[in-house]
């Protein structure tokens, strides 16, 4: 007569695997030989771990349904060690703390098809190509689709067959003594690296792998705005996955060159413009080169070193996060005076004759305040009695 494993749990004929598993773990809470070491409550324990063994089995279970007993004919069950056999320690640690410890099964073969990873190319660029963007013709040495088997790994004609070793499971079991009795614990299937599956006839070309190594060109489109350091994803053009996974991305990584003229910071861009005294004092209009071309700057009469002129709008395309160009930065141009080193005896007359008349032939000392006096009222002040 076939056992009620139903009834050993206390649940309906219709309940749900997540029902069954609650109540196992409520009586396996209660029935624990380290938690009531009654010999009834041990007996009790196994024939309610023996129905939970059967129940959770959906093969087991049919045969249950249709009026048959899964562990007659020394098939296990009641009598036997609740940790010996096919019933690891996972399902019992499951019933304490609700989830498997790793112990007897249940993760089943891994799949031969595996995403593919990314992959990473620095490309140089000048400051004109970060400005304006560019598309250009890379090439990158990635793995791709083998073109002969398609990913399948198999010659032509042929399929994967089921491992012998772990019987298509993706992991053997050991047996190990421990406090608690026999521990059964599982470990991928070193002959088929946990894939529950051989291929005895391998495709040529690509030995399995449903992937081989190949060099490609493609075209690597780079918005403007873009500075050193950033990266430009190329959707699905990173290497294939194993068993003809699908690929990754490809990341192309600025590498900015340092410009002649212009420094770069974000946005905007500084350069030094040297002019003669005699500019600076009368003032002009200068032409500039910049990246849109050549400019007039309007330098006012009297401008000293270290004047900074900002030409809006001058700069860099600003780059949004989401890719998109939000406006432009400045040009900020700073000017130095080059005051002359070498005079000759006219040029020196006609200065010493200039600073006759604007009354400059001694020097003053600005005060920290910015008014100016001699040496001498400086330190009075400075020093008063």
């Amino acid at each position: 007569m076939a056992r009620d494993y139903y009834g050993t749990l206390g649940v309906r004929q219709d309940a749900t695997s997540e029902e069954i598993k609650r109540a196992y773990r409520k009586l396996a809470r209660e029935l624990h030989p380290d938690v009531n070491p009654d010999e009834a409550a041990q007996a009790r324990f196994r024939e309610v771990t023996a129905a939970y063994e059967v129940l959770s089995d959906p093969q087991k279970r049919q045969i249950v349904d249709r009026g048959g007993d899964p562990l007659a004919n020394g098939g296990g069950g009641g009598g036997r060690d609740p940790f010996g056999g096919g019933f690891g320690l996972g399902d019992i640690m499951d019933a304490f703390f609700g989830a498997a410890t790793g112990g007897g099964g249940g993760r089943g073969p891994r799949s031969r098809v595996q995403p593919g990873s990314d992959a990473l190319l620095r490309i140089q660029m000048t400051l004109e190509e970060c400005a304006t963007g560019i598309s250009r013709e890379i090439t990158v040495d990635t793995a791709v689709l083998c073109d002969r088997c398609r990913g399948a790994g198999c010659a032509a004609g042929t399929a994967p067959t089921t491992c012998d070793t772990c019987g298509g499971r993706g992991e053997v079991q050991s047996v190990q003594r421990s406090f608690l009795g026999q521990v059964v614990t599982a470990r991928a299937c070193p002959t088929c690296r946990g894939l529950g599956e051989v291929i005895p006839d391998p495709c040529q070309q690509c030995a399995g792998e449903g992937r081989v190594r190949s060099r490609r060109t493609i075209t690597a489109k780079i918005p403007p705005g873009v500075a050193d350091g950033m990266r430009v994803r190329l959707s699905g053009q990173g290497e294939v996955g194993p068993g003809g996974g699908p690929a990754g991305d490809l990341y192309v990584e600025v590498a900015e060159l340092q410009h002649a003229t212009f420094e770069r910071a974000g946005a905007d861009l500084h350069c030094t413009l040297r002019v003669p005294m005699t500019t600076a004092a009368l003032g002009a209009v200068l032409p500039l080169e910049t990246l849109d071309g050549q400019v007039e700057l309007e330098l006012e009469p009297g401008s000293q070193s270290d004047t900074e002129l900002v030409m809006s709008g001058r700069g860099l395309p600003r780059l949004r996060s989401t890719g998109r160009v939000d406006g432009r930065g400045d040009l900020h141009v700073h000017i130095e005076v080059e005051v002359p080193t070498r005079l000759d005896a006219r040029q020196t007359e006609l200065l010493r004759e200039l600073a006759a008349l604007r009354g400059e032939e001694e020097h003053t000392l600005a005060t920290a305040n910015g008014r100016t006096g001699g040496l001498f009222s400086r330190l009075r002040s400075r020093h008063p009695r």
